[in-house]
Order: C-alpha cells, then structure tokens, then sequence
C-alpha cells in the first residue's frame, strides 16, 4: 500500500511540475534566444574598447559604436513594451560611453526576457498595435541582430575580433 501510494504521490508531483510548464514552449524557446542574444550583446559591447566607442565606421552619417549599441538596447526596448504592454525603460541616452551602452543593454534585455517569461504561448498570439506579441519579439530579436553584426564589423575595423556566438 505504501508504495502504491508513494507512486501515485510521485504521479501528481510529475503532473504539478509539468503543468506549471504548460503552454510555454514557445516562450521558453524565445526566452533561451532572447539570453543568447543578451550574452552575445554584452560580449560585444565588451569588446570595443573605452576609447573606441565614439568610433563610426564610414563616418557620418554611420551611428557610432557606443550608438549602436544604445540604438539596440532602446530599440529592444521599444519592441518588447509594446507587446509587454508596460513602458519602455530605455530613454535616450545621456552619452553613448562605454558605461552607458552596457548599462542600457542590460536594462533592456533583463526587461524583455522578464516580459517574456511571464507570458505564455497563447500570450504571445495576441494582437497589438503592429501584428502579435510573437512579432513584437521577434522583430526585437532580428533587429538586434542586424544592428550587433554592424557592431562586429565596427570591431573588425578596430582590429578586435568579435567573440564568438554561443548557443
């Protein structure tokens, strides 16, 4: 009798853990991206050196190394309160240092991945101003990536070599 009853504990312990998890694969997919692509952010920003990042490839009218990367982190910003629903906690950048860039980089995509992790797969398939919650998030993802591979050749042209992308 005691272990029919410790299965049938060990059944429902299973089925708790499982359910909590349910309608989330989705998110939980877009959730190891969205930290991917923070990892692979911040090893960039990381990259440049202090000094380099007023740094514009072509010049004017390129954004700056330090530009691109607060562009990124407003941007993500932007993106994810609008299927967040709640306001973008990126403004505009007192200075594009370093510092700053990094700062808001890490502000704003602690802000999408905690977004992120609250919704749930059906969240994400709703509509907002511009598309679903999903398009919201992964027009944030793609923009990141578009502008962060500008960083890269920015890197290049410095003489840095970009760190590795890691999945």
């Amino acid at each position: 009798m005691k272990r029919l009853a410790l299965c049938a504990l060990s059944a429902m312990v299973c089925q708790i853990a499982f359910a909590q998890d349910s309608g989330k694969t989705l998110v939980n997919e877009l959730v190891k991206h969205w930290e991917t692509s923070k990892a692979l952010s911040l090893a960039v920003a990381e990259a440049m050196p202090d000094d380099a990042y007023s740094f514009q490839g072509a010049g004017a009218p390129e954004m700056s190394f330090g530009g691109q990367m607060n562009h990124i982190a407003a941007a993500n910003g932007s993106y994810c309160s609008a299927a967040i629903g709640t306001k973008n906690p990126i403004g505009k950048p007192a200075d594009d240092t370093k510092a700053t860039a990094i700062k808001n980089l890490t502000t704003a995509y602690d802000y999408c991945i905690d977004g992120l992790k609250q919704m749930t797969d059906a969240d994400l398939q709703k509509t907002i101003k511009r598309g679903t919650k999903f398009e919201a998030f992964w027009g944030g993802f793609t923009h990141a990536a578009h502008h962060r591979g500008q960083a890269e050749v920015y890197l290049r042209l410095k003489g840095v070599t970009p760190p590795q992308y890691k999945f």
